[in-house]
């Protein structure tokens, strides 16, 4: 098994409102959103008055093929693609989920995670309810089924209003597509717009993670979907109505450093602003004598171009990635060091070869990556291998949907910046400043971000940190 030293976000999810084929637009949607997460992916369908439903373990493209998307066809659909940790990968926790409750048929697909499920849960089941999954989803679809409320938006704002933490959803019933985010915003959700088609009496509406999903499917971005609104498309129109009362907006950092595609706008900034602009500053804060750019393909490009066009220093790919490189491999009997990352990367020795590099990437999680990479950017005859890092130290777990390892995990919560550059074996080491990631990523009065992961500080009360699993990851 090829285990990755990076962070991941823990699932994408896609919802489209009134298409002859829901299904397609809906693979293309997750297709674009397969970066989210590549353990499982599912779609749930409506032709109006039936739900269909699949899901299995593996990438997008490999499990819809043209015969499975023939066999659930429908006008409405809602998809999810998810990624969980190793050894923990499970069909049941596969979303959509798709139950029939006293409510009608609601299928639910969810970013995020919920730091109080544990104890809701555990409320849940001591009152009779019995759970089919370990994903801290199904507490919603619980919720929902048990609430009092008279109609399915004001059962699912009550729900809602019970829960606490991350959480960007689509539901589906028989005829309608439901959107919501958390009060707080802290995982992207987007709408848009795919102009009607002859024959067709109404537009395409469609939700997603990220605006990618939109350009593969011909849809228009029109805006997010705002912290704590609930938005309603159904046979009568859109609506739209605010669930919760305000709170402090705290937007996932990490998507504009690491999670999004650069080509997406994400809470309503465009990623490749944001990435560029971590480079000019890192180069700033933290300028190099050296003859090279160099990024760590594909997370630390676009910071690097920044670092490069600030700095004047020319850019290269000094190193090359093989994007054919499948979860698991068949390693050599006779052991080859570093093998993991050869595998993935592979430098180019004549642009290497005597030269000072500056080397660029996203984040350093462990490590032992870094560790690796800076030994084969050196044997390659590179004469001096100077580290940035386009983000800030990490030092704290993430609890709102990003698979992160724990405190004792973290090198930047262990050792110091020197202690770090000393374990990797660069010649400087050099961290952007959580300002400077705050001011390149847009922060002011239109967008707050959470940088929990930096500082340690969380913007929710904390629950069952223990027992806390991302959606659709089991404990």
């Amino acid at each position: 098994m090829l285990i990755s030293d990076k962070f991941h976000d823990e699932c994408g999810v896609v919802a489209i409102f009134a298409h002859p084929e829901a299904e397609k637009l809906a693979y293309l949607g997750l297709h674009a959103l397969q970066h989210r997460g590549q353990e499982s992916a599912g779609i749930v369908t409506s032709d109006g008055l039936a739900s269909r439903v699949h899901k299995a373990m593996g990438l997008v493209a490999d499990i819809f093929t043209e015969e499975v998307l023939s066999q659930i066809r429908g006008t409405l659909a809602i998809g999810h693609t998810r990624y969980s940790t190793a050894g923990d990968s499970a069909l049941l926790n596969a979303q959509p989920i798709l139950v029939q409750s006293n409510k009608g048929s609601i299928a639910v697909a969810h970013n995020g995670n919920l730091v109080n499920a544990a104890e809701v849960r555990g409320r849940l089941e001591r009152q009779g309810s019995i759970f089919q999954t370990n994903s801290d989803t199904e507490v919603i679809v619980h919720l929902i089924a048990l609430s009092r409320e008279h109609t399915l938006p004001e059962a699912i704002a009550d729900a809602l209003r019970r829960v606490e933490g991350a959480f960007s959803l689509v539901l589906m019933t028989p005829d309608r597509i439901i959107a919501a985010r958390d009060p707080r915003g802290f995982r992207p959700l987007a709408m848009g717009r795919i102009p009607a088609i002859e024959g067709q009496n109404r537009d395409t509406i469609v939700f997603a993670s990220e605006t990618c999903a939109f350009d593969l499917i011909g849809a228009t971005y029109e805006r997010d979907v705002k912290p704590g609104e609930l938005v309603v498309i159904g046979p009568e129109g859109i609506t739209a109505q605010f669930y919760s009362s305000a709170a402090p907006q705290s937007s996932c950092i990490f998507e504009h450093v690491y999670f999004s595609r650069p080509d997406s706008r994400v809470f309503g900034r465009p990623v490749q602003t944001s990435r560029e602009e971590l480079g000019r500053q890192l180069a700033r804060e933290a300028p190099v004598e050296a003859d090279v750019v160099v990024p760590v393909p594909d997370s630390g490009v676009t910071a690097a171009v920044g670092y490069a066009a600030e700095s004047g220093i020319p850019f290269r790919f000094g190193l090359i990635r093989n994007h054919y490189v499948g979860r698991t491999f068949i390693e050599p009997s006779q052991s080859v060091r570093d093998f993991g990352v050869k595998l993935k990367l592979n430098p180019v020795q004549s642009l290497l070869e005597g030269k000072r590099v500056v080397l660029i990437d996203d984040s350093i999680v462990r490590g032992t990556t870094s560790r690796k990479i800076v030994r084969m950017i050196r044997n390659a005859g590179a004469k001096e291998v100077h580290m940035r890092i386009s983000c800030p130290p990490t030092i704290s777990p993430c609890y709102y949907g990003v698979d992160t390892p724990s405190k004792n995990q973290l090198i930047a919560a262990n050792k110091s910046i020197d202690e770090i550059r000393e374990y990797i074996r660069a010649d400087s080491l050099a961290y952007l400043s959580l300002e400077g990631l705050k001011k390149a990523c847009g922060e002011g009065e239109k967008i707050s971000y959470c940088s929990a992961c930096y500082t340690g500080k969380y913007p929710t009360n904390i629950v069952d940190v223990e027992e806390i699993q991302p959606a659709g990851v089991p404990r």
